[in-house]
C-alpha cells in the first residue's frame, strides 16, 4: 500500500517515505547507540583518540565511528551522528568532561549567572562529520542529525555532576521558573544554530533527545512551559528553513502525556520508550502518525528465541501505521553484536 508522498516525491528512500507517512511491508530500522561500546572496532578507534569527547571532536575518527555499524550490518537504514547531547552546553561556554565510569561532568549552574555565549566554532568539527558520511553513504541511507531538547540539556547544565536525579533542575522550574525561562531560550536559540548547521552539512532527519520529559509528567502547567514551549520553537524554526527535514521526537518516560506531546509539539514523528503500551499507543495516536521504537535493551542484550518473540510482537503491534523499528534506549555496552545481526534478520525477513 502506498501512500501519495511517494507519488510526490519519487526518490526517497525508505526511511523517509516511512516519515512522510508510507506504511512499508519491512520497516526501515536503526538503533539508537548502534555505534558504541558494543562493537571492538569502535573500541580500537576510540581509544586512539584518548577520550570520548576527543573522539567526538576528531572529524575523521568521529566519520569512523559513525559508519562502522552500517558497514557490519548493512541492513540498517540510517547513520545517526557520533555525538553527545552535552556538546551544547560545551559550545555555550560550560566546562565539559567526560570522566570514565562517571559520565559526563559539568560545573553547576547559578541561577544569578546564567548570561552563555554560544560559539558555532566549537562545534564545527562536528559539522565536518555529517559532512563526511553524507558524502560517504549512498542515497539509500539517511543520515540522522540529533540534539538534547532543551529541558534535558538544562538538567544537565543545572545539577552539573551531582545529578541526584536532577533536583535542582526541578527546583529550578518551580522556584526560579522565570531564570528558567531564559536559559530555555538561550539552548533553544543555540540548537536552532547547531541543528540547522547539521541540515546544511547533509543530515536528512533530526531527532530530538528529551532524556528526562518523565520528570515533569503529571506538572501540566510546567510540561507545557518547559517542555512543549522550547521545542515548539526549535520545530517552527527548523520547519520555516528546512520544510522538508522530519523532526523526530523522543520524549522518554512521557507515558499518558504522548498525544499531548506529539499533538503540541507538532514533530513529524515520535521515538517510544520500551516501557510503552504499543496496542495504546497505536488506539491514540493519529492513524498515519510515524512511530519509532521500542524494543527494550535488555531483550536484545539477552538475545535467543525471547529477541525474536519480542521483535515480532512489535512488528504485529505496528504493522497498521509507518513505523521504524529501534530500540526503547540504547544499545546495552555488554550486547554481543551477533544479537544486533539475529535481530535485523527478524526485521528485514
Amino acid at each position: 500500500m502506498c501512500s501519495s508522498s511517494e507519488a510526490i516525491v519519487p526518490n526517497m528512500n525508505d526511511f523517509l517515505k516511512t516519515l512522510n507517512g508510507e506504511k512499508l511491508k519491512a520497516p526501515p530500522v536503526w538503533l539508537m547507540r548502534q555505534a558504541g561500546r558494543y562493537l571492538p572496532e569502535y573500541l580500537e578507534t576510540r581509544a586512539k583518540a584518548g577520550g570520548f569527547l576527543e573522539a567526538v571532536l576528531n572529524p575523521e575518527l568521529a566519520t569512523e565511528i559513525t559508519l562502522q555499524p552500517l558497514r557490519r550490518f548493512p541492513q540498517i537504514d540510517a547513520a545517526i551522528l557520533f555525538s553527545d547531547i552535552l556538546v551544547i552546553p560545551y559550545a555555550m561556554g560550560q566546562d565539559l568532561q567526560f570522566v570514565k565510569g562517571e559520565g559526563p561532568q559539568l560545573p553547576a549552574l547559578d541561577t544569578n549567572d546564567i548570561a552563555l555565549n554560544y560559539d558555532a566554532e566549537k562545534l564545527a568539527p562536528i559539522i565536518q562529520t555529517v559532512k563526511n558520511v553524507r558524502d560517504a553513504l549512498s542515497a539509500e541511507k539517511t543520515v540522522i542529525g540529533f540534539a538534547g531538547a532543551p529541558w534535558t540539556v538544562a538538567c544537565y547544565m543545572i545539577a552539573g555532576s551531582n545529578h541526584d536525579e536532577f533536583s535542582a533542575a526541578k527546583k529550578w522550574a518551580f522556584q526560579s521558573p522565570e531564570k528558567l525561562d531564559a536559559l530555555l531560550d538561550q539552548v533553544s536559540d543555540a540548537t536552532i544554530q547547531y541543528l540547522s548547521a547539521q541540515i546544511d552539512a547533509g543530515a536528512n532527519v533530526i531527532q530530538l533527545f528529551e532524556s528526562w520529559c518523565g520528570l515533569l509528567v503529571g506538572h501540566v502547567e510546567e510540561f507545557a512551559r518547559f517542555i512543549i514551549k522550547p521545542t515548539q520553537k526549535i520545530i517552527t524554526a527548523l520547519k520555516q528553513k528546512y520544510p522538508d527535514i522530519p523532526v523526530i521526537g523522543f520524549p522518554r518516560e512521557v507515558g499518558l502525556w504522548l498525544p499531548f506531546y506529539v499533538s503540541e509539539t507538532r514533530v513529524k514523528a515520535v521515538g517510544l520508550d520500551w516501557s510503552a503500551d504499543l496496542l495504546w499507543v497505536d488506539k491514540n495516536l493519529p492513524k498515519n502518525f510515524p512511530v519509532q521504537g521500542n524494543l527494550d535493551p535488555s531483550v536484545l542484550l539477552a538475545g535467543g528465541k525471547i529477541l525474536k518473540h519480542k521483535a515480532r510482537e512489535i512488528l504485529e503491534a505496528l504493522k497498521t501505521r509507518p513505523f521504524i523499528f529501534n530500540l526503547g534506549h540504547g544499545v546495552i555496552k555488554e550486547t554481543p553484536p551477533e544479537h544486533v545481526a539475529q535481530l535485523l534478520e527478524v526485521i528485514k525477513r
